[in-house]
């Protein structure tokens, strides 16, 4: 498989990670190579990782584990007690020499010391962090936030975390957790975490537009920003020429997108045929856990965003990548063709597999199984798409629809940090300060990472 080459920064954190055991932490502004990163360490490290992500479409992306089926954790607050953890898993950790964790942002505080829990007690070192395993973490805390706790949950994280952020996890030099009192984190037993942050932005090329981005992502938006950005996005959308596909529009919830991708769908002439998913295994519960819709309706003119890179023949330039928009020009039941900047191309059933680690003894290396398949069209209707599910992706035009207001950090940066350029900016409505939300502990944290980096460091005596 080729990937893009690594830029000069790229390279030099691959190395970090490839020829040292350091804790590192890679984030960095939207469109900055982030995953391009993760890939290829995944493709070319000489030593035995596991890649694992919280949530299950998160696994699919970077063909890996979720990390409650990885390390057999319990749904919910997991505490400080003792994991219950079998031959099979123990096998598995002990296997283990860098632990990769893709959007470690919505891993929380409680879920990161129950990681570092795990391996100390499967590999039998209590006293050293994550049992000698180096984590390797991608992500922006910025752009995404674990789900708050609430209840007992809230309480229980008021007791013993600083905030509920992975970052704030006893096992990291430097957390407080006043009144803890758990031995297994006494300040020699914790982990240096490194915080690295690509800069080079790669999605867009504009320094202006790049400049107001940054004020977004950190909450520095001015009046003189703010009325650059509204004055732009209060053009009314043109009409789409003949042959050009309507703008799409990110939206703060799944109700407004719906509305609008039925609304469209219903006013298309012809009629609406559904194209059912097969699934083999478990995929886990509920249309959030799928990569795609297990009922895809389409009908001839249908606006389709592509759900994950073309599989092209090797050395053939790829036909389309994940966030791609066509048009729906025929259905031929195995195949759907999808006319995408004036070319056709047939598009087939995609299959996104769903991965378990095991151990295999007679190798003494980690094999990855697939456990359950999942076969759909990589198509979703694209009028509209949800603001969090447009992560990652780039288009060059957009309507940004924050209706009754943002509501949740970040949010506002993500939407804007899609467009690869101003000119393709288009709101429905006016900005307000209150739509620019940045986590206080996630400024809070990131000052704190720049000023060590910062410092000089001392000699040791």
């Amino acid at each position: 498989m080729s990937f893009p080459a690594l830029s000069e920064e790229q390279q030099e954190l691959f190395r970090l990670i490839e020829d040292t055991s350091e804790h590192v932490f890679v984030t960095g502004r939207a469109g900055t190579g982030k995953s391009t990163l993760l890939q290829h360490f995944a493709w070319n490290t000489k030593k035995q990782i596991a890649i694992c992500a919280p949530t299950g479409v998160a696994a699919l992306n970077v063909e890996g584990q979720t990390i409650h089926s990885l390390f057999r954790l319990p749904i919910g607050l997991i505490g400080d007690s003792d994991i219950d953890q079998n031959d099979n898993t123990r096998r598995i950790l002990n296997a283990i020499e860098t632990l990769v964790i893709d959007e470690i942002s919505m891993v929380s505080a409680d879920l990161m010391d129950a990681i570092d829990r795990s391996l100390r007690q499967a590999r039998g070192k209590r006293g050293i962090p994550f049992g000698g395993v180096q984590i390797v973490m991608f992500g922006d805390p910025y752009q995404l936030a674990p789900v708050p706790p609430r209840g007992d949950e809230l309480a229980y994280v008021r007791d013993h975390y600083r905030s509920f952020w992975f970052f704030d996890a006893k096992v990291w030099a430097g957390s407080h957790d006043e009144g803890a009192g758990d031995s297994l984190f006494a300040v020699d037993t914790r982990a240096e975490l490194h915080v690295r942050e690509l800069v080079q932005i790669h999605r867009q090329a504009d320094d202006g537009f790049k400049a107001m981005l940054n004020a977004v992502r950190y909450g520095r938006v001015t009046a003189e920003i703010a009325g650059v950005l509204n004055a732009q996005g209060a053009r009314t959308p043109p009409d789409p020429e003949p042959g050009e596909v309507p703008m799409i529009t990110l939206a703060t919830r799944n109700d407004i997108v719906n509305g609008i991708n039925s609304r469209h769908l219903a006013a298309l002439p012809g009629k609406e045929q559904t194209a059912r998913a097969e699934v083999s295994g478990d995929f886990g519960r509920g249309e959030a856990a799928l990569p795609a819709e297990s009922e895809l309706k389409l009908k001839v003119g249908a606006q389709v965003m592509f759900l994950r890179n073309d599989t092209a023949m090797s050395g053939e330039p790829p036909r389309w990548v994940n966030g791609t928009i066509g048009t729906v020009v025929r259905i031929l039941g195995d195949k759907v063709r999808v006319e995408i900047d004036g070319e056709e191309v047939d598009v087939e059933p995609a299959v996104w597999e769903r991965f378990r680690y095991s151990y295999e003894p007679s190798t003494k290396k980690l094999t990855r199984d697939v456990v359950a398949e999942f076969t759909q069209f990589p198509l979703r209707l694209a009028w509209a798409v949800t603001i969090h599910k447009s992560q990652g992706k780039t288009y060059d035009r957009a309507i940004i629809d924050l209706g009754s207001g943002a509501f949740a950090p970040g949010q506002t940066y993500v939407a804007l940090s899609r467009l690869t350029s101003l000119d393709g900016l288009y709101l429905s409505r006016p900005l307000r300060p209150s739509d620019i939300k940045v986590d206080e502990d996630v400024r809070r944290f990131m000052r704190e990472a720049w000023e060590a980096r910062s410092t000089p460091q001392l000699p040791q005596a």
